[in-house]
């Protein structure tokens, strides 16, 4: 329903192939699609004013939001995201202003979750059944802090019954980091030392999927789809800041029919 819906409409988005109900429906933007031009040409779904998103017309983050809106049965709930591990609730009515938080978590019709992203990594999680739905917003700091552990914990679902679908994100070929991303990792599991490549003295390449899949299989999540993607390596359907710096976001976004 949702791919016809964005095939229709003539997007290039992006539809999770994972195994849940029928009432989980998800979509995650790309760059394309919308009226913005420049550096956040054309998608850019940033809210202007924000950090550095500053430069864009608020005027085309409206009407690139609207566009978006259009496939939802109701407005997203925005976050105000700060690469930290908190989780918004999203079962009471929709706050005044975005909640200061990098996940979030429902179990109501019709609650549209959205993370946004331009490098990181867009995490969306659901019971298998739908009876539960979270997203994290899932940076190297966000990860290291326990976003994706504490959003699986929200789902209040064994995790057996917890499948994960990793969106698009900066590849392990282009995310350069120093030995401190690295020892903030191998301090908390040794294993996380196999998601890191030598790059030179003291920078190392990250893989963001790999560090998430580790975590989520801490939290006993098994089933993980999607990754692979490099926001990094495809200007023209990704928006990536490591790559342009200043520039516009995209979403995934999560609800229950």
């Amino acid at each position: 329903m949702i791919r016809d819906a964005l095939r229709h409409a003539g997007r290039d988005w992006i539809v999770p192939d994972w195994p849940v109900a029928q009432r989980v429906a998800a979509f995650a933007t790309t760059r394309n699609g919308g009226v913005s031009t420049g550096r956040y040409a054309s998608l850019n779904l940033g809210a202007a004013g924000a950090a550095r998103t500053s430069g864009d017309a608020p005027a085309a983050v409206a009407e690139n939001r609207a566009r978006v809106r259009a496939l939802l049965p109701a407005e997203p709930v925005w976050l105000a995201q700060v690469h930290g591990s908190a989780v918004h609730v999203a079962d009471a009515p929709m706050p005044d202003a975005p909640p200061v938080a990098d996940a979030a978590v429902t179990r109501t019709r019709n609650v549209v979750l959205a993370v946004q992203s331009a490098d990181c990594l867009p995490v969306l999680l659901a019971d298998r059944d739908g009876a539960a739905i979270a997203v994290a917003h899932a940076g190297w700091r966000g990860l290291a802090a326990g976003v994706v552990d504490n959003a699986v914990r929200a789902l209040a679902v064994a995790p057996e019954h917890v499948v994960a679908w990793l969106g698009p994100a900066i590849g392990p070929d282009a995310f350069e980091v120093g030995a401190d991303v690295r020892d903030a990792f191998v301090a908390a599991d040794v294993r996380a030392v196999t998601a890191f490549h030598p790059k030179s003295p003291g920078k190392w390449w990250a893989d963001l999927y790999a560090l998430a899949r580790q975590r989520l299989a801490r939290c006993g999540v098994r089933e993980v789809y999607g990754g692979g993607a490099c926001t990094y390596a495809e200007p023209a359907r990704f928006f990536s800041y490591r790559r342009d710096g200043e520039t516009g976001r995209m979403a995934a976004l999560l609800w229950l029919r």
